[in-house]
């Protein structure tokens, strides 16, 4: 059985942030989490045409702040800012108090993977061959500039009677290296034979960590940090 690492949490705290971003005492953590889950569960049933490719969840002293990445915010505001509100309604009512919904626009959607993913996952429930739709992501993937990209798809493929894996794998993919800068996604396509997995990884260039040099001053004999 193979053990894999996943690409997000093994950069947390060397080039990625959480989405995440709040702390709470033991009693308090497991009903803030469970808050977090069903916040998270309602924005991704709520926001399906709005391509939601990531959700930031932050509580500042006693206030909760949601921020939204999307590819097209137009839908998800909607007219007037109708359906932005009817969401903030739904999330304050689990939520059980006030909070603060910011929607934001995702500049490059082609080198965001859970998007990817999606759009691969919606045009196999549309009908069309998988092997087409994995071949034209990678293609459209590498023309945004990413500098690779791993794409795989699992399930009764084309109708199979037994299971399968296939998929495609091009330019370079530095799964073990830290600084990498890797996006990775995963959606399902539900189709007449069952649930087809899908598995985006993109390779967008690497992000050099800020180096820090401790000195010691002199005149104090104390450790001084400079970037």
């Amino acid at each position: 059985m193979g053990q894999k690492v996943h690409p997000i949490g093994f950069r947390l705290g060397v080039i990625r942030t959480w989405d995440a971003k709040w702390y709470a005492e033991k009693k308090d953590y497991a009903h803030l989490l469970q808050k977090d889950l069903k916040l998270r569960q309602i924005i991704e049933n709520k926001c399906l045409a709005g391509g939601v490719a990531r959700v930031e969840i932050e509580r500042p002293g006693n206030e909760t702040s949601v921020t939204i990445y999307a590819a097209r915010p137009g839908i998800l505001i909607g007219r007037g800012g109708q359906n932005v509100e009817s969401l903030r309604t739904a999330l304050e009512k689990i939520n059980g108090e006030q909070l603060r919904l910011t929607i934001r626009e995702v500049e490059m959607p082609q080198l965001q993977a859970c998007l990817v993913a999606q759009n691969i996952a919606q045009r196999i429930q549309d009908g069309i061959a998988y092997r087409r739709v994995i071949r034209q992501a990678a293609w459209r993937t590498l023309d945004a500039g990413a500098k690779g990209v791993k794409i795989k798809c699992s399930g009764r493929l084309g109708g199979a009677e037994i299971a399968r894996s296939e998929g495609t794998r091009q330019g370079q993919m530095p799964l073990h290296t830290l600084r990498a800068d890797i996006s990775y996604g995963v959606a399902e396509a539900h189709i007449a034979m069952g649930r087809i997995g899908v598995k985006v990884w993109i390779y967008r260039g690497n992000i050099i960590p800020e180096r820090r040099h401790i000195g010691v001053t002199a005149e104090t004999g104390e450790a001084s940090e400079s970037s």
